[in-house]
């Protein structure tokens, strides 16, 4: 049996509606595609209306724009002993949940937080998997899937290494009876800043060995593809246009067509995407991935 192609999309705008944000990624060519469901910087979103959200869904189905993923605000911090900002965390999550239900999403990104006034990383990520198990109570996910994205480790943010990444999963876990519908979300970007040489032939190797061991490859549908313009081990998260970064082309080749990374798998471009740049990185994608 032929293993499916990779599938390339982009993160796109929702400024005037969701289906402009699925023409946006039609036009460059893309086959998936990843949104906000609100802003990411204000605490305060508008509900969907399921109307337009049941048009968007026909339109990604006719022109076959799946997988779908919803990136999470990012002033949630699940894991700040802030009563009033984990109070906002956990009410803007269960919202992110709920919208990404009802628009017919399949993955929502999310990023674990951050392990400031915490006295270790452990008890950080038992207060993040506390408060995620909060937000999801109740909530009939359908094929929604919580991905949790490895950060690139810069001041006190949680899931730089895989280790972390798997422990929250298996202490939210541990609190539903392994019934929340976690997976991972792997970006390029953040990968190399957090001192995961993919870049080279043997540093990739070791990473994908990695993620297979501690992660579980099965668990990661889905990819950020972005170059970094900070160098390896640097924990500075600073995306670069494909090929024009520290990972570079022959990096995102190796990527790309490695056997256990491309196949099937969504590759989002979350690059610098002005002056043109959306079409370049997609075709970059495409070409690279052909060899």
């Amino acid at each position: 049996m032929t293993a499916p192609p990779p599938r390339f999309g982009l993160h796109t705008s929702t400024a005037g509606g969701l289906d402009n944000a699925a023409q946006e990624a039609l036009a460059v060519g893309a086959d998936c595609m990843q949104i906000f469901s609100s802003s990411p910087r204000t605490w305060k979103a508008n509900p969907v209306d399921p109307i337009r959200a049941k048009t968007f869904q026909l339109l990604r189905d006719k022109h076959g724009l799946h997988p779908l993923a919803i990136h999470c605000n990012y002033l949630i911090n699940l894991a700040s002993t802030d009563a009033e900002v984990l109070e906002k965390s956990v009410r803007s999550l269960r919202g992110e949940m709920e919208r990404a239900v009802t628009i017919g999403a399949d993955f929502l990104v999310l990023h674990p937080g951050s392990k400031k006034n915490h006295p270790d990383t452990e008890t950080a990520i038992q207060f993040a998997a506390a408060a995620i198990h909060t937000a999801a109570r109740g909530l009939a996910f359908g094929k929604l899937k919580v991905l949790f994205e490895n950060t690139a480790g810069a001041g006190q943010s949680i899931g730089s290494r895989f280790e972390e990444l798997a422990m929250l999963t298996a202490m939210v876990h541990q609190l539903d009876g392994g019934e929340f519908p976690a997976g991972y979300c792997i970006d390029t970007c953040h990968c190399y800043a957090a001192g995961y040489d993919i870049a080279t032939a043997d540093g990739l190797s070791d990473t994908v060995l990695q993620m297979d061991s501690i992660l579980g490859l099965r668990n990661i549908p889905m990819f950020h593809a972005n170059d970094s313009k900070g160098a390896l081990g640097s924990h500075l998260d600073r995306h670069a246009n494909i090929g024009f970064g520290q990972i570079g082309t022959d990096g995102f080749l190796r990527i790309l067509t490695h056997p256990q990374l491309a196949p099937g798998k969504a590759f989002i471009l979350e690059t610098p995407l002005d002056d043109g740049w959306a079409q370049k990185d997609m075709e970059a994608l495409r070409s690279l991935s052909m060899g």
